[in-house]
C-alpha cells in the first residue's frame, strides 16, 4: 500500500503529525514499518491520498497516461489481444467492492485497456460505462506496456524501469511520436517548454524543437556493424590478420557501469587469453568489456582468480554484447546498404 500524506507541522514544537484518514489506517496499524521518504518529482502532480501500490514508478506518472493509453503504442508493444491475454493472467478479479466475487474471471475491454472480472462483476457492470473501470484499465495497460518494454530491452525480472529507457524502447518500435513534450524534456534535461501569451509580431515567432524530435535524431547515431562476406583475406589461404578497431565502440564501452562493482567504469578491457592476445597482438575491439580501474588491475594482476571471482570474461563479454543488441546499440546493415 503506497499513499501521499500531507503533515501537520507544529511550530517550534518540531513534531510532524500526519492524517491518514480511515483507508490508510491499516498501513499504521498493521505492527509492520512503514517507510516515509521525500516525495518524488513524477508524484508531485498528484492529490494526496492512497496511490497505485505498483513496482514501476512510471505506471503512476500522470504525464504519461497519453502515450500509455495511444493506440499506436498499444500496437507497438504486442497489440490488444496481447494486452487482454496479460490482463486474464492476472486471475483476480480487480473491482474490489462489497459484493461476493465467482471464482471464474473473464477480461473486460474499457477505455483504452483492459480489466480482470469475476463473471459475477462482468455480468453486474456489463454495458455500463464507468470512469473507475476505464482508470483501471489505462493502468493495466501501462502495466503491460512497461513489462513488454522491460522484455525487449532484455532487463531482468524485477528492473524498475527509468524514463530514458521507456523512451528508447518507444524509438526502437517507432512510437517516439506519441511521447508528450514534458516526460521527453526531463529526459534530455531540458526546462519546462516556455509557453507564450499576448499579442506577438510574427518575426518574434521562434518554435522550440520537439523533445520527441532530438530524442529520434540521437537515436539515429548507432553503431552499424558492417557484413563482408568475401573480403579479400577470406578468400587467402593463409590470410594475414587485421584487427578489427573501432573507437565508437570502444567510447561505449567505457560509458557502461562496470562489469563486475556496477560504479563507473574507466576501461574498455580488451579480452585476454582465450587465444585472444599473444606477443604484439591485441584482441578486436568488439571484444571488449567495460571495468573499473581496480578491476582493471585485478584482472591483468592475476586471470585466474578474477574469473574465479566475477566468472570468465567470456561470459561478461556475451553480457554486455547481449545488452547491445537488445538496446539497439548495435545493428546489422542491411546487404542493400552496404553495396550502395
Amino acid at each position: 500500500m503506497r499513499a501521499l500524506l500531507t503533515p501537520d507541522v507544529a511550530p517550534r514544537a518540531g513534531i510532524v503529525v500526519f492524517k491518514p484518514g480511515r483507508d490508510l489506517l491499516p498501513m499504521f496499524s498493521s505492527g509492520r514499518r512503514v517507510l516515509i521518504s521525500s516525495e518524488p518529482e513524477y508524484l508531485r502532480a498528484l492529490p494526496t491520498g492512497l496511490i497505485s501500490d505498483t513496482d514501476q514508478p512510471l505506471a503512476d506518472d500522470p504525464a504519461l497516461m497519453p502515450f500509455f493509453s495511444s493506440t499506436e503504442v498499444i500496437a507497438a508493444a504486442g497489440g490488444r489481444d496481447n494486452l487482454a491475454w496479460w490482463v486474464h493472467g492476472l486471475k483476480t478479479c480487480q473491482w474490489n467492492g462489497a459484493d461476493s466475487h465467482t471464482h471464474q474471471h473473464t477480461v473486460r475491454l474499457a477505455g483504452a485497456g483492459a480489466v480482470c472480472l469475476c463473471e459475477y462483476h462482468d455480468n453486474k457492470l456489463r454495458e455500463m460505462t464507468l470512469p473507475r473501470l476505464d482508470a483501471l484499465a489505462l493502468a493495466n495497460a501501462a502495466a503491460w506496456i512497461i513489462h513488454a518494454a522491460r522484455i525487449a530491452l532484455t532487463l531482468p525480472e524485477g528492473h524498475q524501469l527509468t524514463l530514458p529507457e521507456l523512451c528508447w524502447w518507444a524509438t526502437l518500435r517507432g512510437v517516439i511520436d506519441a511521447m508528450p513534450d514534458a516526460p521527453a524534456r526531463r529526459v534530455l534535461k531540458l526546462p519546462p517548454a516556455k509557453i507564450e501569451t499576448g499579442a506577438m509580431q510574427e518575426s518574434a515567432i521562434c518554435p522550440e524543437r520537439a523533445a520527441t524530435e532530438i530524442i529520434q535524431k540521437a537515436a539515429a547515431r548507432v553503431l552499424a556493424l558492417r557484413i563482408d562476406p568475401e573480403s579479400p583475406e577470406s578468400l587467402m589461404l593463409r590470410p594475414k590478420r587485421r584487427r578489427w578497431v573501432c573507437k565508437k565502440w570502444t567510447q561505449w564501452v567505457k560509458s557502461q557501469p562496470c562489469m563486475c562493482c556496477g560504479g563507473p567504469a574507466d576501461d574498455p578491457h580488451h579480452i585476454i587469453g582465450y587465444g585472444m592476445s599473444g606477443m604484439g597482438t591485441k584482441a578486436h575491439d568488439i571484444f571488449t568489456i567495460p571495468l573499473c580501474r581496480r578491476e582493471h588491475d585485478e584482472l591483468h594482476r592475476d586471470p585466474r582468480a578474477f574469473e574465479e571471482k566475477h566468472g570468465s570474461q567470456l561470459e561478461l563479454l556475451f553480457r554486455l554484447l547481449d545488452h547491445a543488441f537488445g538496446c539497439g546499440v548495435i545493428t546489422i546493415a542491411k546487404m542493400q546498404e552496404l553495396a550502395a
